[in-house]
């Protein structure tokens, strides 16, 4: 490696080292699931996104394993040239019938199907206007495409255009947006179904109003709600009563769908029939292998058949919450599986978080997700602060957390922090209802 190349990296890596930033992998010795195996030691995980707990269901193992008997395990070519088999058009059709949209086109993950869809959508003359939270896949997204670009605060759909107190930049509300954007040929409205570091949840009946008022694209990355946000699971736009009116949804099968890769792009017809056309990661790279693809299937078969599983999540959920703010703990409200632990009200509180997350991991056999984050990007909370995001365990546990969770300070320079457990086990396991 070019020495002054290695020589910078190693100084920067270093400097997020110092800031206790640093992302170390943790090593999972067993199957992912609500209970797993790290450092030899049998831990509870409340940071995957296996919300269904699906992820190792047997049901899902044995299809995979049909999958590869009966079509191979992977297809040697792109889409258009051999690499199309039947039970990919069967996944296809059975996505886009539970997310009701005419048609469905699959990607190797819910990223490649945003880094898909805009550039050949949106050109020179149209326009795409983007929450400024939304995911880096769509932020991605749109950077390939030469449409022009409005980012509206994040969940703001008012007509205002204001300077930001905490960062001191002028931010627009998504009406604003949508009136500076009516000279444009088409107008897109991208957003985040669920934004993934809060959980809070797109306001998509009132952005469905504004796209109606004023002829714009809805378009919604659901990966974060697909299977278990809504009454029967289909996500926001169900959730929001909104269906029907959403134009293009994006999601993931590597999450509460079965966890293992894969992604699609729904929605018209047309749109469908372009991209199969136009799409460059769809041109040009594999599709997801028959094992994941009748796996697949098999949790578009589950969820169609019942809502049990998201039931129990709901249940899961709001047991949580309840018990964590009883327990003392800032969280941000809300009602999805992702539950955002602050600490932001403490000195250095990035730090913290990281500390936290791994003293847990140590001392109380419990794995988060310590996403810190510098005290300038979460706008959204009353204070500026880190957090730790927290995910429901899956629907098969459910657990009586009578933890204690003491936080002490010892100066301006130095923070202590204890966390005192009693009781920690579980109190039923329920049944597989499969």
């Amino acid at each position: 490696m070019h020495s002054q190349l290695k020589n910078y990296l190693s100084e920067e890596l270093k400097k997020i080292k110092d800031a206790g930033l640093f992302k170390y992998e943790r090593i999972i010795e067993s199957q992912q699931s609500a209970e797993i195996i790290v450092k030899g030691k049998k831990c509870l995980n409340f940071c995957a996104n296996n919300y269904l707990g699906l992820s190792s269901h047997p049901e899902l193992i044995k299809a995979a394993h049909q999958g590869i008997d009966n079509r191979g395990f992977g297809m040697s070519s792109v889409r258009f040239i051999c690499g199309t088999q039947d039970i990919h058009k069967t996944l296809e059709r059975k996505v886009a019938d539970f997310l009701g949209m005419e048609d469905c086109i699959l990607f190797s993950s819910c990223f490649d199907a945003n880094g898909a869809l805009f550039e050949p959508l949106m050109g020179e003359e149209d326009a795409i206007i983007t929450d400024a939270l939304n995911h880096a896949s769509i932020i991605d997204g749109i950077r390939l495409s030469k449409a022009k670009r409005w980012i509206y605060n994040h969940g703001d759909m008012r007509d205002v255009e204001e300077i930001d107190p905490t960062t001191g930049k002028i931010g627009k509300g998504l009406e604003r947006c949508l009136k500076e954007a009516q000279s444009c040929r088409f107008r897109l409205i991208a957003t985040d179904g669920v934004f993934s570091m809060d959980g809070d949840i797109a306001k998509l009946d009132e952005i469905c109003s504004l796209a109606e008022k004023y002829n714009a694209i809805v378009m919604v990355d659901d990966s974060h709600a697909t299977g278990f946000m809504g009454k029967t699971g289909r996500g926001t736009h169900e959730y929001r009563g909104v269906m029907g009116k959403v134009d293009i949804i994006t999601t993931t099968f590597g999450k509460a769908l079965g966890g293992a890769s894969g992604g699609c792009i729904a929605g018209p017809q047309e749109v469908i029939d372009w991209m199969r056309n136009k799409a460059r990661p769809y041109l040009f790279s594999n599709t997801i292998p028959p094992a994941v693809v009748n796996a697949t299937i098999r949790v578009m078969d589950i969820l169609t058949q019942s809502t049990e599983l998201r039931d129990k999540l709901e249940k899961n959920t709001k047991y949580f919450r309840q018990k964590m703010l009883a327990a003392g703990f800032d969280i941000i409200p809300g009602e999805h599986p992702i539950v955002p632990i602050m600490f932001g009200k403490y000195p250095d509180c990035s730090k913290l978080a990281v500390e936290f997350a791994n003293r847990m991991l140590e001392e109380g056999k419990l794995i988060f997700n310590d996403l810190a984050f510098c005290s300038s990007i979460l706008t959204l909370v009353s204070y500026s602060g880190s957090l730790i995001s927290v995910t429901n365990p899956p629907w098969n546990l459910l657990f009586n957390l009578s933890s204690s969770f003491a936080i002490a300070s010892g100066g301006l320079s130095e923070i202590k922090m204890t966390c005192l457990f009693s009781e920690y086990k579980a109190l039923k396991v329920l049944k597989n209802s499969l």
